[in-house]
């Protein structure tokens, strides 16, 4: 196993599970990739949700209670004056409809009118066709519903604009979260740091059953060997590359320059997050939507057993300039308080752009040899759940 990511984590627990002898590598000093606690803080604001079941699952497997490290609220899109979709408990269904009809930006003709449109999103199967955009796609919508949910929601799970989004993988997000089963829809908001949700207690779980961990190490080289492969000199029957694209495509050149060619013409999506410290804040929710700014929605970290006081403000499809400033004088606005940047980072290849009709490379790179990751081919945008199935899948399949 190259990479200890979510992806590569979850393939080495399955792989262990399957009754494989696993080594895990991994460059950085740290495991969790682009989902890591780095120096005290968590490398971005992530929020998992109900309908994130193979991540949840591999949580569990590992020891961590899930229940415990994760605060569990229904979907709340709305702002701190209360505009926005919140939905209630309840079936998936029943609690759009009834969020829908309470959505008090709307009027009666808007409300009936975004529920008939999510019944036809159900009659044709959650399809379109596979060019359009989620701008296109949702002409058709109330403005408010373009505007506060589908806009917002475009960002957050694809990190791409709508008018450059594919509708399809929308569609797909929609189906799984909204409508796929109880508590799908809820949101999912960390407790902890990233790395007691996974990374910390995964290797904990991996060494316990004999598998080696190597961090700190990078692969340098690949190469075929006896029936397996080789990396740096040591052979396997199988190896799975859980690393970013860029890295993947980097060591499986030699051997599959056209799946390294797909890799490669994967285009790189921005999130940035800035830390402020408001002591004088006061928000209503632990989650809130973000209007007039760069940043869509933030978080009362004190809400969530961090410093009170500390709001983390998330920017996705961020652009290449500095956000830190635009983001403090969008929250003091907002709130009407003073607040100070404690922190600010952007990950510049945080995600892909996920376009429409995109060609994303295939999980089987070789013989013997296969990617795991957020990128590969698959229904889901770059999410942990699309992470951790992409790592489930390609351990089954090497096994």
């Amino acid at each position: 196993m190259v990479g200890a990511g979510w992806a590569g984590l979850a393939a080495a627990v399955r792989g262990v599970q399957r009754g494989a002898q696993v080594t895990l590598l991994e460059m950085a000093a740290t495991a969790g990739g682009r989902a890591c606690s780095l120096k005290g803080r968590d490398n971005g604001a992530h929020i998992l949700i109900g309908a994130y079941t193979q991540t949840l699952a591999l949580m569990r497997t590992v020891g961590v209670d899930a229940d415990a490290l994760l605060a569990r609220l229904p979907l709340d899109l709305r702002d701190d004056t209360g505009a926005g979709l919140a939905l209630p408990g309840g079936p998936p269904a029943l609690a759009f409809a009834r969020g829908v009809m309470g959505w008090r930006e709307l009027t009666l003709h808007q409300r009936l009118a975004l529920l008939a449109q999510a019944l036809r999103w159900r009659v044709t199967g959650f399809t379109c066709a596979p060019d359009v955009t989620v701008a296109d796609w949702a002409a058709t919508l109330p403005a408010p519903a373009r505007d506060h949910l589908m806009a917002p929601l475009c960002l957050a799970a694809l990190n791409t604009p709508p008018t450059q989004a594919s509708a399809q993988v929308l569609l797909r997000v929609l189906h799984d979260a909204l409508f796929a089963g109880p508590g799908s829809a809820d949101l999912l908001l960390p407790r902890a740091p990233l790395s007691a949700l996974l990374p910390e207690p995964a290797l904990g779980w991996l060494a316990r059953q004999g598998a080696e961990l190597r961090l700190g190490q990078r692969s340098q080289h690949l190469e075929p060997a006896d029936g397996g492969w080789a990396v740096d000199g040591q052979r396997f029957d199988a190896v799975i590359l859980a690393t970013p694209w860029g890295e993947a495509a980097r060591l499986a050149a030699p051997h599959a320059p056209a799946w390294a060619q797909a890799a490669r013409a994967l285009a790189p999506a921005a999130i940035a997050t800035v830390w402020l410290h408001a002591p004088a804040a006061r928000w209503p929710r632990a989650m809130l939507a973000l209007r007039g700014g760069p940043a869509q929605f933030g978080f009362d970290l004190g809400a969530l057993n961090g410093p009170r006081g500390d709001y983390a403000l998330s920017v996705s499809g961020a652009g290449a300039e500095p956000v830190a400033d635009a983001v403090r004088r969008q929250f003091m606005a907002a709130f009407n308080v003073t607040a100070t940047v404690v922190a600010a980072r952007t990950q510049r290849r945080a995600t892909f752009a996920c376009t429409p009709g995109l060609s994303r490379p295939c999980a089987a790179v070789a013989p013997g040899l296969w990617a795991a990751g957020d990128y590969v081919q698959g229904p889901y945008p770059a999410t942990l759940e699309g992470a951790v199935r992409a790592g489930l899948a390609a351990a089954e399949a090497a096994v």
